[in-house]
């Protein structure tokens, strides 16, 4: 997967050659970033207005191009990612538990076998994906998704594969055996995953009467020994029994044994035994020299070919020589890998890990890998112990290769951990965030996106807040859901929210949290969905948010009449008692959202004729003190058609009286010039042109709070 420097947009905003013109005109080219992924808006505007201010461009028929730094990955992609995030995962809270225990414990062999096992479980996903596309593709199949073909091939993922496994073996071996010599296993690594000869050559040879005279012969038989493999080798060493030249038969019989006895690392109980091994073997080596060099000029030719230069190119790779090992790979076609490994196995069968690097420096002088290859570049500095340079290779190759390999490298301290100066970024973070980078293109992956993105220090942090203040709450899908609502008000927070709640709860990044709730609230107060709107805000502990839903209500009455108020408070009503055992609270905004809802509870009461509750409501509402003097005049005119009710008085005298002092207040402070302060909502309520109107509309409530006296006085309430 290339880096992209540069985007083609077609059909092209400036075609070839006329940018000149473009700057001319006064206008240049323009991008603005998405807020939701990585993609931006590329267009034209005039030269000098600000990015995105196209008010004032010259040609607003101009199109706007929606590009992105990378293709959003298909449903199958996603599943590799979303897969190898566990592991991700999995790696971050063993670090989290290395940080909490004893120094020595990071040195142990248990903590270095997890670090081992969950690079191997990378390698593992890595390559059931691969056989999984080189299945699909080998029985004929489409190899389709949902979307389309897959975004990426099966060579693709064999790249990944052979990285991953390579590091492995160079970099995290069995727990002590980094010591021991690596040359068993890098063969092991290159057979599996570079195949040479090929199984069709052999089962070819071995269906002819004499091979021999085949031109593949000489080269598939070498190959064979340069790679190891004995049983092809010993197989049509064995077929040269039926040679015409005795001599080769009687070198064969030789040579059969030595390459069956070859030493091995993994045979021995101990190096020393192996090192042992490798000299008496050696010499019975050289002894086999002698004998071939003995071997006329004349006899060394059959009909058709010099047998004896061919198989003194398989003696010279047993020698370890290292002139014989390179031509031959030359002629074969290999490339520097399979001569440092042959190198290793053949010419310092005790090389060690650490020496590796000096050998491949003298290879690749000579046989430089593919720069335009960056799997093969990678390789090459892999086995260079070039841990930086080889994250650069794989962050071309795929970002995901870069971004989980960047962690081990810090791990075993392959790379240094100080941030840039420029950028104040560590190797490992830059590599982390262009993965995370990547991820975001993809908006419904922001769960693990942030997950990356928070393992990495202040700047990789401050990204991910940003990403989860922006992911889509879709909080119309939640409500429209009766069971999902009734959650949510009992306090179970559910959906996208929840998830990014949890985020952040995880990540302890309560800022973050308590601003998307915050969003949320805004979101559901449009919807008029106060009573949802009140949690968020408690949730978020946002009081000033509260007060402004608490107004949003308060506002439905003046807009919209009694009935419709009273539907939208109750719904906020179970809020109170919560808002009550927390001490947190600021009064001033709990004591606005209680006289809400005891207003509203107020008109359900007169809407059910339930006219004596209604009054003792309201004069519980005046004594508790709990109605803005905003909203007394309001109140007041509210308690006309109760003190007019017929069949019974439904205050008392003190009640009554209480009313009065309260509306004689009013008339007091507005006469010192602070009406506003007492009747500016009862203005609002009557659509009036001025506060004089109010003042008239009072007087009906003190006629009424006259006429309801003197009924008192006739009935014989006077003295209650």
């Amino acid at each position: 997967m290339p880096v992209v420097e540069h985007l083609n947009l077609a059909p092209p905003l400036v075609k070839a050659g006329q940018s000149e013109e473009l700057v001319k005109s006064g206008q240049t080219l323009a991008a603005t970033l998405s807020p939701a992924d990585n993609t931006f808006a590329v267009f034209i505007q005039n030269a000098g207005l600000p990015t995105g201010d196209r008010r004032h461009a010259v040609d607003e028929d101009q199109p706007i191009y929606f590009a992105g730094r990378n293709t959003v990955p298909s449903s199958e992609r996603r599943l590799f990612l979303t897969d190898t995030s566990i592991v991700f995962a999995a790696l971050q809270n063993l670090l989290k538990d290395a940080a909490t225990r004893e120094p020595d414990w990071a040195q142990s062999e248990e903590y270095y076998a997890v670090i081992r096992k969950l690079a191997v479980d990378y390698v593992v996903h890595v390559q059931e994906c691969w056989r999984h596309a080189s299945t699909s593709i080998s029985s004929g199949a489409a190899l389709r998704n949902e979307e389309g073909p897959l975004q990426f091939s099966s060579d693709h993922y064999r790249s990944l594969f052979t990285s991953l496994s390579l590091f492995v073996v160079l970099y995290l071996p069995e727990f002590g055996y980094d010591q021991a010599p690596v040359a068993d296993e890098l063969m092991e690594w290159l057979n599996t995953h570079f195949i040479e000869p090929s199984t069709e050559e052999g089962d070819y040879l071995s269906t002819l009467d004499r091979p021999w005279e085949d031109e593949a012969f000489w080269p598939y038989l070498t190959r064979a020994v340069l790679r190891g493999l004995s049983k092809a080798s010993l197989f049509f060493l064995g077929v040269l029994d039926q040679h015409p030249s005795t001599k080769l038969q009687r070198i064969t019989s030789t040579l059969v044994p030595l390459i069956d006895s070859q030493p091995r690392l993994v045979s021995f109980s101990s190096e020393r035994d192996f090192a042992y091994a490798l000299r008496r073997w050696g010499d019975k080596v050289k002894a086999l020299r002698i004998e071939m060099d003995s071997v006329p000029e004349e006899d060394r030719f059959d009909e058709f070919d010099n047998w004896w230069d061919k198989l003194s190119s398989i003696v010279g790779i047993l020698e370890g020589r290292a002139d014989v090992i390179q031509r031959v790979c030359e002629d074969l076609g290999a490339d520097w890998k399979e001569v440092c490994v042959a190198w290793a196995v053949f010419v310092d069968p005790r090389m060690r890990r650490q020496e590796l690097p000096d050998v491949v420096s003298q290879v690749i002088a000579e046989m430089s890998p593919d720069p335009t290859d960056s799997e093969d570049m990678m390789h090459a500095a892999l086995f260079s112990g070039q841990a930086a340079e080889a994250l650069q290779h794989a962050s071309h190759l795929d970002p995901w290769l870069s971004g989980h390999l960047v962690d081990f490298m810090e791990i075993l301290q392959l790379i240094e951990q100080d941030g840039d100066e420029e950028s104040g970024l560590s190797l490992r973070d830059h590599h982390v965030l262009a993965y995370a980078d990547y991820l975001h293109s993809d908006p419904a992956l922001w769960r693990i996106t942030v997950d990356y993105m928070y393992s990495c220090e202040h700047i990789g942090k401050c990204r991910a807040d940003e990403i989860l203040l922006r992911v889509p709450l879709r909080l119309h899908e939640q409500n429209s859901d009766i069971r999902v609502d009734s959650r949510i008000r009992a306090g179970d927070v559910v959906g996208v929210l929840r998830d990014v709640n949890k985020t952040c709860f995880q990540y302890q990044r309560e800022n973050v949290r308590r601003t998307v709730c915050r969003i949320a609230a805004q979101t559901l107060v449009e919807d008029k969905d106060y009573g949802l709107a009140v949690s968020y805000c408690i949730s978020a502990e946002d009081w000033r948010g509260l007060g402004r839903v608490v107004d949003n209500v308060l506002d439905e009455y003046i807009t919209s009449g009694p009935s419709n108020f009273t539907k939208y408070a109750l719904a906020i009503a179970p809020s109170v008692q919560e808002l009550g055992s927390q001490s947190t609270v600021q009064g001033v905004f709990v004591h606005r959202l209680v006289f809400v809802v005891r207003y509203a509870r107020f008109h359900e009461l007169l809407e059910k004729q339930e006219y004596r509750d209604a009054a003792d409501d309201l004069i519980a509402i005046f004594v508790g003190d709990v109605a803005p003097t905003a909203w007394w005049a309001v109140v007041l005119c509210d308690a006309i058609p109760l003190l007019r009710y017929a069949s019974e008085l439904l205050f008392s005298s003190s009640a009554a009286s209480f009313l009065l002092q309260r509306l004689e207040d009013i008339f007091v402070r507005a006469s010192q010039g602070a009406g506003d302060d007492y009747l500016s909502v009862l203005v609002r309520v009557m659509a009036a042109r001025s506060e004089k109107e109010a003042l008239e509309r009072l007087k009906t409530v003190r006629l009424a709070l006259a006429h309801y006296f003197a009924r008192s006085l006739v009935l014989g309430m006077g003295t209650e």
